[in-house]
Formats: structure tokens, C-alpha cells, sequence
């Protein structure tokens, strides 16, 4: 969808609600993820919420000629090893708002991995905008409270990077339906993380049947609202507008992510952790910027 061609619809209302309520469930996911972690297991927890996908965007699971090469490597790692890197981090983390900040190096890395793969050449401007995503992040770990979660950050880290190789791996799926995408993801995923949690995780899967509507109310949360309707919306807003009009505009999740963290776990926001995250998100800013008005170049 990113591919297609800019639209000119203006900018609504309901487009501006559709902004809102996709910010609010991307930006609220990381505590509905970090309260199914603590209260199931890691892999059973992404193992239920890649089994939601599937059964949501069940519907439109269907061979597409010349892609199922891509869509089955993408569905391994964008709904397996990426969410094993995920909820383990935030099953070893208590300051989720510090993961939340490192969690937006995946967009530096998908411009690097952009440079290499496709040999996009950039200037100065987004340079400078990864110098400060990555610098940003660095400056946590001189705060003492985003310190102990260092674990937590280097696979914070990591899967950025997974999801930064899952975002170029989709610029060659342009033409592919969203649903259909996400139903191999939830396929696949439900497939690599049902069958590591049954070897690693054997007395959390048993219990599946026994947990308490409660719990899977955060799993759904993070399966409905922040995969299927989050990124519906996205891909909803990408066919109606350009994209230097829409991606500047999923900035907000991240800051609603560290708030929202910080007030229902009662973690401290230090000033130096609000220093790193308002630089690495400005980094974050000037690369998506950039790379959203380069996309809209014939």
C-alpha cells in the first residue's frame, strides 16, 4: 500500500479520528503486551495474539502467485522471532517507557538497511536525524532508573531491527491486501510461536483453556486493536492521502506509549529519560519526514 500514489483527498475529520484512534492503540499496546506477558508466558502470550490475527484475517488467507516465498519468510519473522524478541524484553523490563523509546530505532535501521539493500543515497538532513535516534537511545543508559533495564533495551533493540528487515521486505508485497498479509503473519506466527511454546512454555500452554477473560482481553487488545485495526488504518489513511501526510502523523504513539507506560506502572519519568526520548525522537521525526516526502518523488 505504501507504494501506491499519492492521493489528494482532504485531510477530515474523520481521517483526523482515524489518527487518534490508531495513536491511542499503538501508543496503549505496550501495557495490554506487558500485562499478557506477566500473566501467561512469553510465547504463549504471542502465540495467542498471532492466533487472534489469524482467526480475525482468517478470511482472507489465500495463495498469491510469485509471493509466497516473501509471505512466508515475512509471517516467520514479523509474527514469530519478532515477537519473541518483544515480550521477552518487556517480560525482563519493569520501565516499559524506556523499551517504548528504544522500540523507534527501527526506523533508522529500515532507512540503513534502505541504503544497502536498494542503494538509496541521503543527504545531511537524515543523517543527522540517525545520529540522533540512536544517540537518544545511548542517553538512557546513563539514567539510572532506564539503566537496570539494559536487557531490556538491547532486545528492544533487536527487534527493531527484525521489524526494520519486515518493513523492507514488505516494499516488495506492494499489490498484496492488507488482511492477506496479516493472515500469513498470523499463520505463520501462530505456527513458530504455538510450537516453541509447547517445548519451552509446556505448562503455560495447558492452561490456556482456564485463563481468565481478563487476560485474554489484553491479548485481544494487542491482536485486534493494535495489529488488525491499527494497521488498517494506516494502510486506510496510505490509499487516501500522501505519504508525507500520513507517517509524520504516527509520531504520537510513541509519546503516548512512555506516558501511558509511566502512569499505569507508576515508573518514573527522569529528566534525562525525557531528554533521550525527545532526541531520539526529533531523529525519528527528521527520518520520517525526509523518507515520507522522498517516497512521494515520481
Amino acid at each position: 500500500m505504501i507504494g501506491t500514489a499519492p492521493k489528494t483527498n482532504s485531510f477530515g475529520a474523520r481521517d483526523f479520528a482515524v489518527v487518534v484512534i490508531m495513536n491511542i492503540l499503538w501508543g496503549f499496546n505496550i501495557i495490554a503486551v506487558k500485562m499478557a506477558v506477566t500473566a501467561i508466558a512469553p510465547l504463549t502470550a504471542g502465540f495467542l495474539r498471532q492466533l487472534i490475527v489469524l482467526v480475525v484475517c482468517g478470511s482472507a488467507l489465500r495463495i498469491v502467485p510469485g509471493k509466497m516465498r516473501l509471505l512466508t519468510i515475512l509471517g516467520i519473522l514479523s509474527g514469530g522471532l519478532f515477537y519473541i524478541v518483544v515480550n521477552v524484553s518487556l517480560a525482563v523490563s519493569d520501565n516499559v517507557g524506556a523499551l517504548a523509546i528504544a522500540g523507534q530505532l527501527g526506523v533508522p535501521f529500515s532507512l540503513l538497511l534502505a541504503i544497502l539493500v536498494f542503494r538509496e543515497r541521503i543527504r545531511w538532513p537524515r543523517i543527522a536525524g540517525i545520529a540522533l535516534s540512536f544517540g537518544g537511545v545511548v542517553l538512557l543508559v546513563f539514567d539510572p532508573d532506564a539503566a537496570r533495564e539494559v536487557p531490556g533495551l538491547m532486545l528492544t533493540a533487536v527487534a527493531s531491527f527484525i521489524w526494520a528487515i519486515c518493513s523492507l521486505i514488505q516494499r516488495y508485497l506492494i499489490g498484496v491486501p492488507v488482511l492477506t498479509i496479516y493472515a500469513w503473519v498470523g499463520f505463520w506466527g501462530s505456527v513458530t510461536l504455538g510450537t516453541l511454546a509447547w517445548f519451552v512454555e509446556p505448562a503455560a500452554m495447558r492452561t490456556i483453556s482456564s485463563l481468565p477473560l481478563s487476560t485474554l482481553g489484553w491479548v485481544a487488545f494487542s491482536a485486534i486493536g493494535s495489529t488488525v485495526i491499527g494497521q488498517g488504518s494506516m494502510s486506510w489513511l496510505l490509499q487516501r492521502h500522501p505519504i508525507s501526510v500520513v507517517t509524520p502523523l504516527t509520531l504520537a504513539a510513541p509519546i503516548v506509549s512512555v506516558f501511558a507506560a509511566s502512569w499505569y506502572f507508576g515508573t518514573p519519568l527522569t529528566m534525562l529519560m525525557l531528554t533521550g526520548g525527545a532526541v531520539a525522537m526529533l531523529g525519528v521525526a527528521i527520518v520520517t519526514i525526509r523518507t515520507a516526502r522522498a517516497g512521494d518523488t515520481p
